[in-house]
């Protein structure tokens, strides 16, 4: 039995303007700040003697990986990254970019935001593009009912409105 599995399908490369502000922000944080305060918090471990058993100095090597993962993601996400910072010429419709406000058959309303996928967070009510109800919704106007298909069962929402934030 193999333990292969294939790549995972690649996400949109869509991003508010926000979002992409977001990210760089986090870029510039962990490049000029962060990095180099855990490097001299290495040297200063390693000069405590032997590495084998120094805590401080393990804890602040995987400290740098894991920086330099997210570094290393965001030098190769950042320039394919697509902005979109205007609104759709059809501002009835749901496209990028839209707040949507949903209700179900019990009345009770909801609020989505389509983003992209680097910027999603379930606090606001950020869905992704490329999530299946965000695929549903796409090019939808007020007053159309809409089957989703989700993991947790089929749903009917209704879409109450549309608007987008400039």
């Amino acid at each position: 039995m193999s333990r292969y599995r294939p790549p995972a399908e690649k996400s949109s490369a869509y991003i508010t303007a926000e979002g992409f502000e977001r990210l760089r922000a986090e870029y510039d944080q962990l490049w000029r700040v962060r990095r180099p305060e855990v490097v001299r918090a290495i040297t200063a471990a390693a000069a405590e003697g032997d590495r084998s058993e120094n805590a401080e100095y393990i804890y602040r090597k995987k400290e740098l990986r894991e920086i330099d993962r997210r570094v290393g993601y965001l030098q190769r996400r950042l320039p394919e990254l697509k902005v979109v910072s205007e609104a759709p010429s059809d501002r009835r419709r749901i496209y990028f970019g839209a707040q949507v406000e949903l209700a179900d058959a019990d009345d009770a309303r909801r609020l989505y935001r389509i983003v992209g996928p680097d910027e999603i967070d379930s606090g606001p009510g950020h869905i992704s593009i490329d999530s299946p109800m965000a695929r549903a919704l796409l090019k939808k106007a007020v007053g159309d009912v809409v089957r989703i298909e989700l993991p947790g069962g089929a749903s009917e929402l209704e879409v109450l409105g549309v608007t987008y934030t400039p």
